[in-house]
């Protein structure tokens, strides 16, 4: 099986932690030169020099905020700009909605959570794709939420915007796969993360049980009888980014211990 990504590129959003860092560690260990992107440059920095050089890869940064679409895709059109070869492989991730009901969303959240997920999805992929295509590969990776297929209480917002961006993956794998590229969606379970701590703690608030009552209820529903690594999600888009998965398109891949009650 062809693992190699020795000579590749990849730019990996939200990835100075959580579910981001450990896919850019996973693409860097397999040789991918990675090209971190987030809003923060302090740790931005550290991220970067803390990524694994197998190859001796030098990997860099750009710095960017997805709640500004416009300025994301001027700071990026200026990298590629600067550096022409490209990226074979772009992970659309950032981090999730608040949650909460949905009748009790806001407006305007629908219109950020929009924005960050969706819009600037979109302008990453219009800024590598011409890249790939020259080349006659590429993989856009986005990572979800299995709540694409099946959608969680308490996460209306995050439920919405999950599902447009899954539709929006799908309509550009049907587009794009006769270009060598391809684009899946790897959707997250319950991972150990800072965001998934943020909404157990969220769930004491509004309901005053214990953290250890919130996760026993959750980890029930769980075939696997545990949560999820942000490794393991990484393991997932590192194949998914692999010449081994040339074939695999237009899909969503759950990562969640056989949580989701369907196919």
């Amino acid at each position: 099986m062809n693992l190699d990504l020795t000579s590749h590129r990849a730019l990996v959003g939200g990835s100075t932690q959580g579910i981001g860092r450990a896919v850019a560690e996973e693409l860097a260990q397999l040789g991918a030169t990675v090209t971190l992107l987030a809003r923060n440059e302090a740790t931005l920095q550290q991220a970067v020099a803390e990524l694994p050089r197998p190859h001796g890869q030098a990997h860099d940064y750009l710095v960017a905020d997805f709640n500004d679409p416009d300025t994301l895709a001027g700071r990026l059109h200026d990298y590629l700009a600067a550096h022409p070869e490209g990226f074979h492989t772009l992970v659309n991730n950032t981090g999730g909605p608040a949650g909460g009901p949905i009748l009790a969303a806001p407006v305007q959240a629908f219109r950020d959570a929009f924005e960050q997920h969706l819009v600037c999805n979109h302008l990453l992929a219009q800024a590598v794709v011409p890249g790939m295509q020259a080349r006659g590969y590429g993989r856009i990776i986005n990572i979800i939420s299995t709540s694409v297929k099946q959608p969680l209480a308490g996460l209306g917002v995050s439920n919405t915007i999950r599902a447009a961006v899954a539709n929006w993956a799908k309509t550009l794998a049907n587009e794009l796969g006769g270009a060598g590229i391809t684009v899946n969606n790897v959707l997250p379970g319950a991972t150990v993360t800072q965001r998934h701590t943020s909404l157990i703690e969220k769930r004491v608030e509004q309901t005053g049980q214990s953290v250890e009552d919130i996760e026993a209820n959750m980890l029930r529903t769980i075939p696997a009888g545990r949560f999820g690594q942000a490794s393991e999600v990484a393991a997932a888009v590192a194949f998914l980014a692999s010449p081994a998965a040339g074939y695999i398109n237009g899909i969503n891949v759950p990562v969640d211990g056989g949580r989701t009650g369907n196919l």
